[in-house]
């Protein structure tokens, strides 16, 4: 029979690494070439962002500067690709300004 005190030394370090993996599959960066940046033309340099093909871009507008960007970091999760990250230097058409 397994005691309290076994079951707590078990339970709880098995419960981190379930919460920890799920949240490392959450916080994978976002890739230019997936679907989700192509749709909204996502860079992870702003300065790289083709004006012709995105008059909404504009320059000092980023990641950073966005209301959908989750982050203090360089990458950051953003709300407009499933909470995957993205650079703070980045850009993409679902920029919104920062409130």
């Amino acid at each position: 029979m397994v005691s309290r005190r076994q079951f707590i030394l078990t339970a709880i370090p098995a419960a981190a690494a379930v919460a920890t993996s799920g949240r490392a599959l959450a916080q994978t960066r976002l890739d230019e070439t997936e679907a989700p940046a192509v749709a909204l033309g996502y860079k992870h340099d702003a300065t790289k962002v083709d004006a012709k093909k995105f008059p909404a871009w504009q320059a000092g507008r980023n990641c950073a500067n966005c209301q959908l960007y989750q982050g203090k970091d360089a990458w950051g999760a953003c709300g407009a690709v499933g909470g995957k990250l993205v650079n703070a230097k980045g850009w993409c058409v679902a920029w919104v300004k920062k409130a």
